[in-house]
């Protein structure tokens, strides 16, 4: 079993760094390297493949945890393609790219786009321990399962109100505080969290404790580095108001505001 897991596991890293090197090539010729971002959620359901060819099973389990990730996985690429139509190559990559000139070609390839690689590996844990268990089909799946709905349901309506509130010219420099926005000051990273932890318990159901690394990285990911510390160094230059909302809103699980009303305070 060791064997297979080892086996499944370095294929899926080869086969991902290998194709975030091509995303990378790609990124040269078209001057954006948001693409890597498009292709986050992508990355997954690749790997859950090699992971099911390469170590696979072809279990009850294997077909849930692929469903799972595919859902997921073409929502959220689908959803950061159409926004970077509209909003062009993200600013964190327009920083590096003005900070590391002619250097940036290099730089990105190893501190974006095979760093992501790497984390999405790591992230993927759940995947390889559900794919490759021969464990029956059992209650910690369906519980798993529901998790893993709540948080995408959570994840993609929050995304839904985001986006419909930036269309808006007139909510320019304002706080969204409707919706699940009001419970939470980043309820589409709390979404995409527990949509994770679900996937865990799947994993849970295949006897793959261990996996517990994968969703572990992405909570301290979208808390600590890529998620909320760095996004909302940029809010509050650009929202006025957003040291209110801090004070009255949740930071990441949804809870009840302190403030039933923040532009009256």
């Amino acid at each position: 079993m060791y064997d297979t897991l080892i086996h499944a596991g370095l294929s899926g890293l080869a086969v991902v760094l290998l194709a975030m090197t091509l995303i990378w090539w790609v990124s040269i010729r078209v001057e954006d390297a948001s693409i890597v971002d498009s292709f986050w959620g992508l990355g997954f359901v690749l790997i859950a493949f090699v992971y099911y060819i390469t170590g696979g099973l072809h279990t009850g389990r294997s077909s849930l945890v692929i469903t799972l990730i595919t859902i997921w996985a073409f929502r959220l690429s689908c959803h950061l393609f159409i926004r970077k139509r509209h909003e062009g190559e993200d600013p964190r990559y327009r920083k590096m790219r003005e900070h590391h000139g002619e250097r940036f070609l290099w730089v990105s390839l190893f501190t974006v786009f095979l760093l992501q690689g790497v984390l999405l590996w790591i992230i993927s844990m759940p995947l390889l321990g559900s794919v490759t268990s021969s464990s029956p089909l059992g209650h910690w799946d369906l519980i798993g399962s529901l998790i893993f709905f709540a948080g995408l349901i959570i994840e993609s309506v929050s995304d839904v109100q985001l986006a419909r509130f930036r269309k808006n010219p007139s909510n320019s420099g304002i706080v969204l505080d409707t919706g699940f926005w009001r419970y939470s000051r980043h309820p589409n990273y709390f979404g995409e969290a527990i949509l994770w932890w679900g996937i865990y318990l799947v994993a849970v159901g295949g006897e793959a404790y261990w996996a517990l690394v994968g969703p572990a990285l992405l909570t301290f990911l979208l808390l600590r580095v890529s998620g909320v510390v760095l996004l909302e160094k940029g809010l509050h230059k650009s929202r006025p108001d957003y040291h209110k909302y801090v004070e009255t809103t949740s930071p990441f699980i949804l809870w009840p505001p302190k403030n039933k009303d923040l532009r009256s305070s």
